[in-house]
Formats: C-alpha cells, structure tokens, sequence
C-alpha cells in the first residue's frame, strides 16, 4: 500500500489497541451503525431534526470524555491563550462542516453531492502540500483514480444541482478536507492532543454552535412542539444510545486518524459513504 496510505500492524504500548487496521475497522463498524441508526430514529420514530440528533451527539461527546477524565484514562494537555483559541476554531470548522454539508445536500441531489464529495481525498492532498510541505508519490495519485472513479459509476444517476447548491457542496468538500487534516495535525503535530483530550475540548464548544443554528434556522421550535406532542421514554432511550454510540465513533475516528493519516481518514469516509 502506498507510503501515506497506510495501515501499520505494528503495536508498540497496549498490543493490538495500536493496530491502525484495528482503529480502521471499528471505524467502519460504528459509522455503519450509527448511519443506520440514525435512519432508524428518522424514519421510524419521526425525529427529522438532524441539528438536535448532532446536539445530542456533541453533548453524549462533552459528557463522555469528561467521565473517562475523571476515571484517569487520559489527563487534559495544559494549553495555552493560543492552543485555546486553535480548539475554539476547529469546533467552529466542525460545526460549520455538518451546517454546509446539510444545506447543500437539500439543494443538489444525492448523486451529485456523493461524486462531488469522492473529491475528499483530492483536496486533503492539495491541503498537505501546500500548508505541510507534504510529497506524495505517483502511486498515491494512480491508487485513488479507481476509488473515485468508482464512486462515481456507483453513483451515476441523476446529477442535479442549482449554482449555490454547486458552490455550497464543493465548500463543503474542501472543508471536509481541512477538518481531517486539522484532526490529524492537533493530535500528532505540536499539541499531540490524546484523542479523548481533543473531544473533551471541542464537544462542549461544538454543542453551544449547534444549539445556536439550531435555533436560527427554527428547528429548536420544531423540536419543542414535538417533544410536547410525541415525546416518550423509549424515543429517550434511543436517543441516549445514539449520543453513546455517536461518542465512541468519534473517539475511534479521532485515534484512527492519529493513527494512520489524514488521507487514509477522507479515503475510508469515501468508501464508507
């Protein structure tokens, strides 16, 4: 496999928990799950709030990670004014992230926001040279055609789209881009953030964003008006085993980034998707 493309098997502290293939296929798994899982909870319990659903996500994330804190699994870095501010903005590019990926897929159709997204790993490489001084070698550039070209003979179909969903959708790709190599650069550049560290940081930010777009748009009034209407403990179980299940993808997204690299991350979110 190709140099930056990797999959180490080699564990160093903790056995097979450093396998890369390991953090990979758990990733898999638990993005499978809570994809389907999400489904489930909007179609069959009729919870169309995708901006709630993420609250709950980033909520499921603060408190979690703060409870493996306390328990001494990993201990906070000490950052500084700069450090925090970094943290501030990578919360404000993940929310803003799921904010543009949700507006222009309501504007273009499922066919073409899938192509325009298997341009992912395109764009994390353009970003790794450009900012990183990263070299990739020409076996990089011939591994990734096939992938690409075979999200778009799957996807082929209906390609619609108006201008601003166009724009929107290449932004949103390109800010995929710049989220995943920003994930990879906290936890292995300078700050080397453990992976709980990092979402202990940004959930809480991340939950305090969503909520605001949540209400801006008018879902907050749609919610209250559900919850006062179809609201039960079952719909508050699935929705608490959702944010649990949402939380540990995260942690596993997060090590396995560290783990391999970023366009290792944006190749197998593009198969995944």
């Amino acid at each position: 496999m190709p140099s930056d493309i990797h999959l180490s098997t080699r564990s160093t502290r903790g056995g097979c928990l450093d396998s890369s293939r390991m953090w990979l296929a758990l990733y898999f798994f638990l993005n499978l799950a809570l994809t389907l899982y999400n489904k489930v909870i909007m179609s069959i319990f009729r919870f169309p709030f995708p901006w709630t659903l993420t609250a709950i996500h980033t909520l499921c994330g603060a408190i979690g990670s703060f409870i493996f804190w306390k328990c001494g699994i990993f201990t906070p870095a000490k950052l500084g004014q700069r450090e925090n501010i970094v943290m501030l903005l990578f919360s404000v590019l993940y929310t803003i992230n799921i904010a543009i990926s949700n507006v222009s897929l309501n504007l273009v159709s499922v066919p073409f926001h899938q192509v325009v997204r298997a341009m992912t790993p395109v764009f994390t490489i353009m970003l790794s040279v450009m900012f990183l001084s990263k070299t990739y070698s020409p076996k990089i550039y011939i591994s990734l055609l096939p992938v690409i070209a075979g999200v778009g003979f799957a996807t082929f179909g209906d390609y619609n789209y108006t201008g601003m969903g166009f724009f929107l959708t290449v932004l949103g790709t390109v800010l995929a881009a710049v989220k995943t190599v920003v994930t990879n650069r906290v936890q292995v550049g300078r700050l080397k953030l453990h992976p709980l560290d990092l979402l202990l940081r940004m959930s809480p930010l991340a939950f305090v964003q969503t909520l605001v777009y949540s209400y801006a748009t008018g879902e907050m009034e749609q919610v209250n008006v559900f919850f006062d209407e179809s609201f039960s403990m079952s719909l508050f179980w699935v929705l608490l085993v959702n944010g649990i299940f949402a939380f540990f993808l995260n942690v596993v997204s997060f090590t396995a980034n560290k783990k391999t690299s970023a366009l290792t991350m944006t190749v197998a979110g593009m198969l995944e998707g």
